[in-house]
């Protein structure tokens, strides 16, 4: 019986010792993840540009995504407090008490709207603006130069805004600028503007769970971007790659 037992536990030390360094092993069950809800991307149904991307990081290894469709700062504050393991949309080191990992897994391309008759805008004139965007967005802490803005609760009546120049320019992602421009009775009043290419992250709960979760995104982030998985789900959604010649970040 002695030898058996000892065979046993060589058995045993020489599975462990199996994997192979530096792989993670995935945690069992479900992620849960909070989102706002954003068209063609986030929907609540699970429908998405984002959702897609997602569940290819995950489900393959055995994690299902529980999802909770909430206002953005809803969501943060949800991870903040570890009631979700992670929340969508996010820039990094953007809210205190959450974690980023290394691999962002899209990028915001972020547009003014304006009317067509305003000057032209640029990074260097934010200032001479009064701008305006949705509350907990915090452009103010990725825009060079803001100096006048203000924060409104939800998308609408920004074209009003604009017309009766309660607001010199809105400042949103690209489909939600395009979103809110297709409300327009006549779209040639207004004009968008190209400002800046934001990096998007998963927030994950500052707890033992999430720091888990956020190790194995980054770990298959690296393998989905390295072997060009993600590649035929930008496709699909006819969005830009976003990793095309950008430098890799290194995974922990």
């Amino acid at each position: 019986m002695d030898v058996c037992r000892v065979l046993l536990v060589l058995l045993v030390a020489w599975s462990c010792c199996s994997v192979r360094a530096g792989e993670l092993q995935a945690p069992s069950g479900q992620i849960r993840i909070a989102s706002e809800v954003w068209s063609e991307y986030t929907e609540a149904d699970g429908d998405g540009l984002a959702w897609d991307i997602l569940r290819e990081v995950f489900e393959p290894v055995g994690i299902t995504i529980e999802r909770y469709s909430v206002p953005y700062t809803r969501s943060v504050g949800l991870v903040q407090r570890g009631e979700v393991d992670a929340q969508v949309g996010a820039y990094r080191d953007e809210s205190p008490g959450v974690l980023y990992p290394h691999w962002n897994y899209d990028t915001d391309h972020i547009y003014a709207l304006g009317l067509a008759s305003s000057p032209e805008l640029s990074l260097a004139t934010l200032g001479s603006y009064r701008l305006v965007w949705v509350r907990g967005y915090k452009y103010q802490d990725y825009l060079p130069n803001v100096r006048r803005y203000n924060e409104i609760r939800r998308r609408v009546g920004i074209l009003p805004m604009l017309l009766y120049s309660r607001a010199d320019y809105y400042i949103d992602a690209q489909t939600e600028i395009d979103y809110v421009l297709s409300q327009a009775q006549d779209p040639s009043q207004f004009k968008r503007t190209h400002l800046a290419e934001l990096p998007l992250y998963l927030g994950f709960a500052s707890n033992p769970r999430g720091r888990e979760m956020r190790e194995l995104y980054d770990q298959r982030m690296a393998q989905l971007v390295s072997t060009g998985r993600l590649r035929p789900i930008f496709e699909r959604w006819k969005q830009p790659y976003p990793f095309d010649g950008s430098p890799r970040p290194a995974v922990r």
